[in-house]
């Protein structure tokens, strides 16, 4: 390439001692190349269809759904969170690549069809010179990116990027790169040594510097130009090597990941897909029985372990990497389609693609989804193997116990239901039954609060603030049965529905406002997940207990809260009048998975505590990054060999990583589920001497009990 004058403006030749053989061949290659990358492209795409068919419409509003996908992987947000040097990093090879393929693109259109078509050029002059320097700023910057990722990779050898699944490929592909952009500019450099028209093209920065290299190595011009052919071809080979080679491996990604942000389910996670009412229908016996949103889920990872680096169940020791089952469910669909015999998708200890203890193992925290910088949505694909180990017969002897615990008794403890406000006794007023009365507030106690004698406290400190700020509240006694999230995530679907039929129909039997849930778990789940149900496909089942036949609350014209919520807006209207000063405890706050992650409440338990009075210190992993106390997902009613514990690993963090760190006094949850898990946590790690465990609404009464007091003296 040189630059010459054409019209008295400048340009470069594109091919320089490149011959017409020369030109032929490669634009031949450039063909098969692309022959090879568009099939490999269309063979991806159309092994989809195999897979069943999605639950959500992916592809509705398909123009708003590109133009957001665009912002979030054209702003790299996912890749800086969390992680500033990973999205320095990948911003500039994506930037750098982007810019390159796009200059590249605006060549071939100038060369191969505007010129032809008009005798004339527009790569000349001030465009051709601001099109150097953008190529040449952009092209540093790609280089420098994949040099930062190979540093990471091979120098720090961070460990996220290390697993079974990291292979030749994953070398192969940050090699090619790194090679196409020195090459280029080696190209570049060569060709301004060679052609003393280039010397004063000093806008290409990044090509003098080469060249001045070059020359200060021995390279003369008469060099350059014997020697250009050889390198603009190895680079040209290798270019076109890649774009052939991105449909089968991991450079698939690039289109991959794209598509599948695209088809992103806003509410993935928080609301699972609903099982068909066909009996028949099965849910993970195949690889085609997971749906092409799932089979795009597993192309689109990355191997770059941001999943597993954040997984408690992982950090603890169980046997599960989210990204490992992702990729494994990958690698077994290859597999098969290259030939091999079909393998049991999941079972309990026998040859199987997935192990049934590794599922087992999740918390259904959604942390991985949470940091996964391409939206792959775990917990659909956890949550159909679940259902399957389910349909086999394969679930944990623990959780099949809680199932009869459910069926049996209604509730998880196997407790008679008439019991279940026996918690209430100890206090000094009565509660009303609200499918006899109305009431503003229905509020949904809960099993752990109903049984669980830790957790017996918590209900009675929230039913005092109901009643200290005066509102009308009442529950449904032993009409309340399990919400059933939890054992949904574990695979039971069936049990799940008969809770929710059950309920909706209690719930449209009664006249309230709000419902106001204790637990986060029964707040995701009615307040999302049972409007989803469409109980008509179910009612003249005889196996269900309900006769409710339509959607409920599918506009949201009932209010689902979190009793954190509710009492936030009692204590902004001064219902409890509380000044913010009466009490002085050095405290520290954990947010729930599924209040936090699920549903984005963050600061209403914050506003709750700063309104004791309490000096309130942030944990290092707050908010989104919040780390499990691992009773979710079933993990309440399990046992595992797991050193530390979750809850132990965040009782230290509490202590040795906060700013006060000793200093902090009380850890302070919003869930039964986090208590009961803290409070074992608290004696199984050491700390009962050093912490103790509160829940916001122990805070909450205390302080306004301490006001009347004052006010009283």
């Amino acid at each position: 390439m040189h630059v010459a004058q054409t019209g008295g403006e400048i340009t470069r030749e594109t091919f320089w001692e490149i011959g017409p053989l020369g030109k032929g061949m490669f634009y031949f290659l450039s063909v098969v190349a692309l022959l090879v990358f568009v099939y490999g492209v269309y063979e991806r795409f159309a092994r989809y269809t195999d897979g069943e068919s999605d639950p959500r419409d992916r592809l509705n509003d398909l123009g708003s759904r590109i133009v957001s996908a665009a912002r979030i992987v054209g702003s790299n947000e996912k890749q800086f969170n969390r992680d500033l040097y990973g999205g320095l990093m990948h911003a500039f090879v994506m930037w750098g690549f982007l810019v390159l393929l796009i200059g590249t693109t605006i060549l071939f259109v100038d060369m191969d069809f505007y010129r032809p078509l008009t005798g004339e050029s527009f790569w000349v002059g001030e465009f051709y010179l601001a099109y150097a320097i953008v190529l040449d700023a952009f092209g540093l910057l790609f280089v420098v990116g994949l040099g930062m990722a190979m540093y990471r990779r091979y120098v720090v050898r961070n460990e996220r990027l290390w697993g079974r699944h990291t292979g030749l490929e994953d070398d192969a592909f940050v090699w090619t790169l790194f090679l196409l952009g020195v090459g280029g500019f080696l190209v570049q450099g060569v060709g301004m040594v060679g052609q003393e028209i280039r010397a004063g093209e000093t806008v290409s920065f990044v090509g003098v510097f080469t060249a001045t290299l070059l020359e200060a190595g021995g390279l003369t011009p008469e060099g350059a130009a014997a020697i250009y052919p050889v390198v603009w071809w190895h680079h040209s080979i290798l270019a076109l090597v890649f774009v052939a080679w991105v449909p089968y491996a991991k450079p698939f990604h690039m289109l991959s990941s794209f598509a599948n942000v695209v088809t992103r389910d806003e509410q993935a996670g928080r609301v699972l897909p609903n099982i068909p009412a066909d009996l028949d229908a099965t849910n993970a016996e195949s690889i085609d029985d997971f749906t092409w949103k799932e089979l795009l889920d597993q192309d689109a990872c990355t191997k770059c372990g941001r999943c597993s680096s954040v997984c408690p169940a992982k950090a603890s020791g169980r046997p599960l990497d989210p990204r490992d089952v992702i990729l494994d469910l990958k690698s077994y669909r290859e597999e098969v389609d290259a030939g091999a015999e079909d393998t049991p998708i999941i079972a309990d200890g026998g040859s199987s693609v997935i192990d049934a203890e590794t599922m087992e193992s999740c918390m259904a925290c959604m942390a991985c989804m949470d940091a996964c910088p391409v939206e792959i949505e775990h917990l659909n694909s956890f949550t159909r193997m679940n259902r399957q180990l389910t349909d086999q017969g394969d679930v944990d002897s623990n959780i099949q116990g809680v199932f009869q615990d459910v069926m049996q008794k209604g509730n998880t403890f196997g407790e008679p239901q008439r019991k279940r406000a026996t918690w209430a006794e100890e206090l000094e007023f009565d509660l009303i039954d609200a499918r006899e009365e109305e009431v503003e507030y229905l509020w949904y106690v809960g099993d752990y609060p109903s049984f669980d004698d830790r957790n017996k406290k918590v209900a009675r400190s929230l039913a005092k603030l109901f009643e200290h700020a005066d509102v009308s509240f009442g529950i449904l006694f032993d009409d309340e049965k399990y919400d059933g999230n939890d054992v949904r995530r574990v695979g039971e679907e069936f049990l799940y529905l008969e809770l929710a039929g059950h309920h909706v129909e209690t719930f449209e039997e009664c006249a309230f406002e709000k419902i106001v849930c204790t637990d986060p778990h029964s707040y995701n789940t009615m307040k999302n997940e049972y409007p989803e149900v469409d109980f008509a496909e179910f009612a003249d089942d005889p196996m269900m207990p309900f006769e409710y036949d339509e959607q409920w609350n599918v506009e949201g014209e009932i209010e689902v809260l979190h009793w954190t919520q509710a009492i936030e807006d009692l204590v902004r209207e001064g219902r409890l009048g509380l000044s913010g000063s009466e009490l002085e405890y050095t405290v520290t706050y954990h947010d729930p998975c599924h209040l936090g992650r699920y549903n984005d409440e963050y600061e209403a338990p914050r506003d709750l505590v700063r309104a004791t009075g309490c000096d309130l210190y942030e944990m290092p992993r707050n908010r989104s990054d919040s780390f499990c106390c691992g009773g979710g997902g079933g993990g309440l009613w399990m046992e595992f060999d797991e050193d530390p514990k979750p809850s132990e690993e965040r009782l230290r963090e509490a202590l040795e990583d906060t700013d006060a760190g000793s200093g902090i006094e009380k850890f302070v949850v919003a869930c039964p589920m986090c208590m009961t898990m803290y409070e074992d946590g608290r004696k199984t790690g050491g700390y009962e001497e050093d912490i103790e465990i509160v829940d916001v609404a122990e805070l909450l009464i205390e302080a306004v009990e301490a006001k009347r007091t004052v006010a009283a003296d």
